[in-house]
């Protein structure tokens, strides 16, 4: 049977996108950066999208169309003979469903927020006292939380229901392009704040001062994890989009494309938020409610905000959502091509499973809130380093082993299947397979091993 797929490349560029940019993007980029030091802190990143980023999508995305099915299929069928590389793919199913209990939690306030905007809520609120504690009552409160991503998950797998084409294309191309639209007004609203030129400051220039007193090693790995975060590589997630791309382009032309939407989005992010920091008195490293703390007090004190508090927050719902939405067409494709369930009863199984597995994160901010492990944090917290330090590095160390060493699929048949296609190619040399094959993973080490230290050590 015909493996079923995009309608257009455009579809395929923009749910593929939309795995990858998420609430990493617009809650976790801007409180990470404003951690680490601003400027330098984005001068990693962004070097580390453009070296190992592209690469390791890559990669993802290479197996996929190569092997034409979820990861553990698509692994079995390069894999050779007695070898165990599928086991990766069953990695990559585990870190989804744990990406999961902690994304649909955040994904849920973006959806209470724009519904809290939506209806008046936060109509008369313009102190940051009283913002600060209005996020703060729902996280006091389980039975919200609980209700708001309930609804996340029933509507991602809604959509999942109805296929490639006619559920998740359908519904992501336009949300997409609507995030888009709304990124670059509110982008161009930002910049008019009073104190816009001291938060562009402190958001684009390099304060290496500030790095070296936060330990530039801790720089360079919240930048490592953060890219691979935001990108969804090292979990198969992006992989099963490979399995349904057409041979039409190269791989590394769409990687580059996806990649380059992806760090608009994040950068973006960051120019919205620190303008409005610096002009409302908001400290700009306060963490993960940092968006829930900025920029209603820009919402509040701007003309027409409930207005601009409803469209930001459904743009961030919709950022959310399309990355739920990907993820949980993994764990479905898992589901029915290794288990071999039918499509009802793996979207049944996995909708109670994923409600019942998000309530540790819930309770995290209330029942359970004393809960934590020092230098790491709350649930949620322990489940994005589970993730973030450890099985996405891992997991992309792994594909790039798989994909470089004959002991795997190989390099050449890798640098075959991405250079398939009209647009821009790897090139096949000597030089770049050294780097792919000594120098990359060296560095994936180091990082990963350098992110355990610096959680650890005392």
């Amino acid at each position: 049977m015909k493996r079923e797929g995009f309608r257009s490349r455009l579809g395929f560029l923009l749910v593929s996108a939309g795995c990858a940019i998420g609430i990493g993007n617009v809650w976790k980029f801007p409180y990470v950066a404003g951690e680490n030091g601003g400027g330098v802190f984005l001068l990693f990143y962004l070097l580390f999208l453009a070296a190992f980023g592209i690469p390791l999508l890559s990669m993802e995305l290479a197996v996929g169309r190569a092997g034409r099915g979820s990861a553990v299929n698509a692994l079995k069928t390069l894999e050779r003979q007695g070898q165990k590389w599928h086991l990766l793919g069953w990695m990559g199913l585990l870190g989804c469903y744990l990406l999961m209990m902690f994304y649909t939690t955040v994904s849920g306030w973006m959806l209470c927020y724009f519904f809290r905007y939506a209806t008046g809520y936060f109509d008369g609120l313009s102190s940051g006292a009283a913002i600060r504690s209005a996020f703060y009552s729902l996280l006091n409160s389980p039975f919200q939380m609980i209700f708001w991503l309930i609804l996340i998950i029933v509507a991602g797998f809604m959509v999942c229901g109805k296929g490639i084409a006619k559920g998740l294309e359908r519904v992501t191309k336009p949300m997409m392009i609507a995030l888009l639209i709304l990124l670059i007004i509110l982008v161009i609203n930002s910049l008019t704040l009073d104190k816009a030129a001291e938060g562009l400051s402190y958001y684009l220039f390099p304060d290496f001062e500030k790095a070296a007193s936060r330990g530039l090693e801790k720089v360079i790995s919240a930048a490592m994890s953060q890219a691979f975060f935001t990108l969804s590589i090292g979990l198969s997630s992006m992989q099963i989009f490979g399995s349904y791309m057409s041979d039409e382009r190269t791989i590394v032309s769409e990687s580059v494309r996806i990649c380059a939407l992806d760090t608009l989005v994040a950068v973006s992010a960051g120019l919205i938020i620190f303008p409005a920091c610096f002009t409302y008195g908001i400290e700009p490293s306060s963490g993960p409610s940092l968006i829930f703390e900025a920029l209603p007090n820009v919402f509040a004190n701007m003309p027409a905000g409930r207005l601009w508090g409803t469209l930001f927050f459904l743009f961030m719902t919709f950022a959310s959502f399309s990355t739920v939405t990907a993820v949980f067409q993994n764990i479905v494709a898992g589901c029915t091509e290794n288990l071999g369930w039918s499509r009802k009863k793996a979207l049944t199984f996995n909708t109670v499973a994923l409600t019942l597995l998000s309530l540790p994160c819930v309770f995290g901010f209330n029942k359970l809130s004393h809960i934590s492990i020092p230098k790491i944090g709350n649930i949620l917290s322990i489940e994005d380093f589970i993730v973030s330090n450890m099985l996405l590095p891992v997991g992309c160390l792994a594909y790039l082993l798989f994909c470089v060493y004959t002991e795997g699929w190989g390099f050449d048949s890798f640098i075959n299947e991405a250079n398939r296609g009209g647009g821009i190619c790897f090139p096949s040399s000597k030089g770049f397979r050294f780097y792919l094959g000594y120098v990359l993973p060296l560095a994936i080490v180091l990082i990963f091993i350098q992110g355990l230290v610096g959680i650890f050590k005392a």
